[in-house]
C-alpha cells in the first residue's frame, strides 16, 4: 500500500460524459446521461436517487462490472474502454470490493468459505487466505459464527460476512449497493458503523442508496435523476486514502486452488440435489458399467471359442463325410482306414487320425452312463494336445489285436467311479462288452458351446469297428502338419488324393487353422458391436449430464454473477463448471466400474465365459472423464459468458 499525497491527491475515478443506453424496441432507453465526476482516494461518496434514477447502473460502471455506452472511464489514470475482460477482472479481483443489498452469498458454501472467493481468484495459498477470512470475521464479530452457513445467520450476520468477503483481497475501493435496503434499523446502524470505520482506515467507500438518511453519513452525496447528475455537494476528503501499487500474480498455486474449490463446489451442488444427482450419474454409471462387462462378456466368449479351436491344434485338418454344403453324418460311408493310410504318406503330414464314434451306453458296477465313445489311433493324445495324467494311452500293438482297452475323460471317470476309486484295471462293460481301464485324460472342459469335451471316452479304432460300431467307415479323419505355412498347400493335396481314391467329392476338409481366424474375426466384431452398443449408452449419460449442468448454469445465474464481480475470469467461470461436469461423471465412472465388474462376476456364475481386462476398464474410465469435459464445456462457456449485471439481477 502507498499513501497517497494528502496535499494533492490525484483522482482515484474519472468519469467524463459516461452515458449508457439499452435498446428497447425500436428506440433506446438513457440509463446514464452524460455524466462527468471525479473521485479521490479516502472520500466518503454517496450516490443517491429513486428507483429508475441510474445509481445501480452507475455503480456497475464504476465496478467495472458493465461498460458505458460513451465517454471515457478511468481507473488510477488507466481508460478502461480498451482492457480485455481478463483485465477488468484483475480491477475487480484488486481495486473493488462489492457489498449486495441481497447479500449474494453462496447458499452451500459457510462464512469461512463465502469470504475467501475473492481471495482463491487471487492465486493466494489455501493457508493464507482462511487465515486472513477469520481475522476478517473475527474483527466483525463472527469468529464463532465462520462454519455456519448463510441460512443459519441472520441478515445483519449475512451481510458482514458480505463486507468481509468484500475486504478479503483488500481492495482500495468499496462499492455498497443499498447495504442496508434489507436488514433492520439495528442492523443497518451496524453496517453503517462499519462502512464509516472502513472509511477511517482509508478506504473509498462509494454507497448507492435512496434513503436521505442513509447518505448523510457520507462525506459528499451526489443525486442522481432520470439518469441526469442533478447534484454534488462537492466535498473533497482530507488525503487520508490508499492505492495498491501492484497487483498478484496468479500462480500455479491458485490454479490447483482452484481445481480443489470446482471440486468442493460441485460435490456440495451434488448433495443439495440428490435426487437429480442421482439421474445425472444413473446414466454415465449405465454407459460404464455397460462398457466394463459388455466387453468383459465379449471378450470371455472370444478366448472361450478360440481356446476350443486351439484345443484341437491350429495345425490341424479335419475331414468329415459327405459332399461340400450338404450337410453330412457320421453314418456316410465315404471314408475309410485306407485314406487315413494315404493321406498319411503325404508331404507336411505328420499325423494321420481316423475317427469313428457313437453314443453308447457304458457301465460299472450299478451305474449305467450314456457318453460318447470313440475309436482312435494311438496318436489322438499329439494329433489333438490331449495328455493323459493317469496310466496310459492305447498303443500300436493294441491296435494290431483288437484289444479291448479304454481310456476315460475326467467326467466319465467321476460318474462311473463317484467315490474316488482308482479306475485303472477295472473293467467296465460298454454296450455289453467287457473292457478294461488302461488311462484317464486331462480335463479339457466345455467348449464355447458349452458342451463338455471331457465326457467320452476312447478305445482303439480297431477294436471299435469290430466290437462297437459294426461297420468300417470313419466318422472322420483328423491331420495334424509339420508346417503351419504349408498348411494351405498340404489341405490341396488332401483333397487331390482323395478326389481321386472317390472319383467324386463326398468329402469337407475344414482348416483349422482359417476357422480360428475366421472366429477370431467373427468374435472381433461381435466385441466391437457390443462396446458400440456400451458407447452409445455412454453417449446418452454424457447428454444427460449436459442437460443437467445446463439447468445448473440456470439456477445458479447469480452466483455465477457474485464470482464474476469478486475478480473470476472468464477461464475461471469455464473451470469452475467443467470441473464439476468432470466431478459428475468420475463419480459416475467409479460407481459404474464396480457394478460393472459386479455384472461381470454374475455372468460369469451362469455359466457364460467372462474375461476382464484393465484396457476396458480403463477406456471406460477415460470415456466418463473425457464426456465430463466434452459434455460440460457447452454450460461451462454459457456461463463464462453470462453478462454480470444481468446474472446479478437474476432471481
Amino acid at each position: 500500500m502507498m499513501l497517497t499525497d494528502p496535499t494533492n491527491p490525484p483522482p482515484l475515478l474519472t468519469l467524463k460524459h459516461i452515458s449508457r443506453c439499452y435498446a428497447s424496441g425500436e428506440g433506446e432507453i438513457r440509463a446514464l446521461d452524460d455524466i462527468s465526476l471525479n473521485v479521490w482516494p479516502g472520500e466518503f461518496v454517496a450516490i443517491i436517487g429513486q428507483s429508475g434514477s441510474g445509481k445501480s447502473t452507475l455503480m456497475h460502471l464504476i465496478g467495472c462490472l458493465d461498460r458505458a455506452s460513451s465517454g471515457c472511464y478511468q481507473v488510477c489514470g488507466q481508460d478502461i474502454t480498451a482492457l480485455s475482460n481478463d483485465q477488468l477482472a484483475a480491477l475487480r479481483r484488486e481495486t473493488f470490493g462489492f457489498v449486495f443489498q441481497r447479500y449474494h452469498l453462496l447458499n452451500n458454501a459457510t462464512a469461512l468459505e463465502n469470504v475467501t472467493i475473492p481471495a482463491l481468484y487471487a492465486g493466494m495459498a489455501k493457508s493464507q487466505r482462511e487465515q486472513r477470512a477469520q481475522t476478517l470475521l473475527s474483527g466483525l464479530g463472527l469468529a464463532d459464527r465462520s462454519g455456519h452457513k448463510p441460512m443459519q445467520l441472520s441478515g445483519g450476520q449475512q451481510q458482514r460476512v458480505a463486507i468481509a468477503r468484500a475486504l478479503m483481497n483488500d481492495p482500495p475501493v468499496i462499492l455498497a449497493d443499498e447495504p442496508t435496503g434489507a436488514l433492520d434499523s439495528r442492523s443497518g446502524e451496524e453496517v453503517m458503523a462499519l462502512l464509516k470505520t472502513l472509511h477511517q482506515e482509508g478506504r473509498t467507500i462509494l454507497l448507492i442508496t435512496h434513503d436521505e438518511k442513509i447518505a448523510a453519513h457520507a462525506e459528499r452525496v451526489i443525486a442522481l435523476q432520470d439518469g441526469n447528475m442533478v447534484s454534488d455537494s462537492g466535498e473533497k476528503p482530507t488525503g487520508n486514502g490508499f492505492l495498491k501499487t501492484q497487483q498478484r500474480d496468479l500462480s500455479a498455486v491458485g490454479l490447483v486452488a482452484e481445481l480443489v474449490e470446482a471440486s468442493k463446489t460441485a460435490v456440495r451442488s451434488l448433495h443439495a440435489n440428490l435426487f437429480r444427482t442421482a439421474l445425472t450419474l444413473l446414466g454415465i454409471v449405465i454407459g460404464v458399467a455397460a462398457v466394463v462387462a459388455m466387453l468383459a462378456v465379449g471378450q470371455g466368449s472370444q478366448e472361450s471359442v478360440l481356446q476350443a479351436i486351439q484345443s484341437m491344434g491350429t495345425h490341424v485338418l479335419s475331414i468329415r463325410p459327405g459332399a461340400p454344403g450338404l450337410r453330412g453324418s457320421s453314418d456316410v460311408a465315404t471314408l475309410t482306414r485306407a485314406d487315413a493310410e494315404a493321406i498319411a504318406e503325404l508331404d507336411n503330414v505328420a499325423w494321420s487320425l481316423p475317427e469313428r464314434s457313437a453314443r453308447l451306453t457304458v457301465r460299472y458296477g450299478n451305474i449305467d452312463y450314456a457318453t460318447a465313445v470313440q475309436g482312435v489311433a494311438p496318436s489322438m493324445p499329439l494329433v489333438r494336445n490331449w495328455p493323459v495324467v493317469l496310466g496310459d494311452f492305447f498303443d500300436d500293438r493294441d491296435m494290431r489285436r483288437h484289444a479291448p482297452v479304454a481310456v476315460l475323460g475326467e467326467t466319465v471317470k467321476k460318474i462311473l467311479f463317484p467315490f474316488g476309486e482308482d479306475p485303472l484295471g477295472r473293467h467296465i462293460l460298454i454296450a455289453n462288452t467287457p473292457f478294461e481301464v488302461i488311462g484317464v485324460l486331462a480335463e479339457k472342459g466345455a467348449d464355447a458351446m458349452g458342451t463338455d469335451r471331457d465326457d467320452t471316452l476312447f478305445v482303439p479304432l480297431s477294436t471299435g469297428l469290430v466290437r462297437l460300431f459294426g461297420q468300417n467307415h470313419l466318422s472322420g479323419i483328423m491331420v495334424k502338419v509339420h508346417d503351419t505355412h504349408r498348411i494351405d498347400a498340404t489341405e490341396r493335396a488332401i483333397h487331390a488324393v482323395l478326389l481321386e481314391r472317390h472319383k467324386t467329392e463326398d468329402f469337407r476338409i475344414r482348416n483349422m487353422a482359417a476357422i480360428m481366424a475366421t472366429a477370431t474375426e467373427t468374435q472381433t466384431t461381435l466385441t466391437t458391436l457390443l462396446g458400440i452398443v456400451a458407447a452409445i449408452s455412454l453417449l446418452v449419460g454424457g447428454i444427460g449430464v449436459m442437460n443437467i449442468m445446463l439447468v445448473s448454469v440456470t439456477e445458479r445465474t447469480r452466483e455465477i454473477g457474485v464470482r464474476i464481480a469478486v475478480g473470476a475470469r472468464r477461464r475461471d467461470i469455464l473451470l469452475q463448471f467443467n470441473t464439476e461436469a468432470a466431478v459428475v461423471c468420475l463419480l459416475g465412472g467409479v460407481v459404474g466400474l464396480v457394478l460393472g465388474f459386479a455384472a461381470g462376476l454374475l455372468v460369469s456364475w451362469s455359466g457364460i465365459p467372462v474375461a476382464f481386462s484393465l484396457r476396458p476398464a480403463v477406456l471406460a474410465f477415460s470415456c466418463a472423464f473425457a464426456t465430463g469435459i466434452l459434455f460440460g464445456f457447452l454450460p461451462a462457456r454459457k456461463a463464462a459468458r453470462m453478462d454480470p449485471v444481468a446474472a446479478l439481477a437474476s432471481e
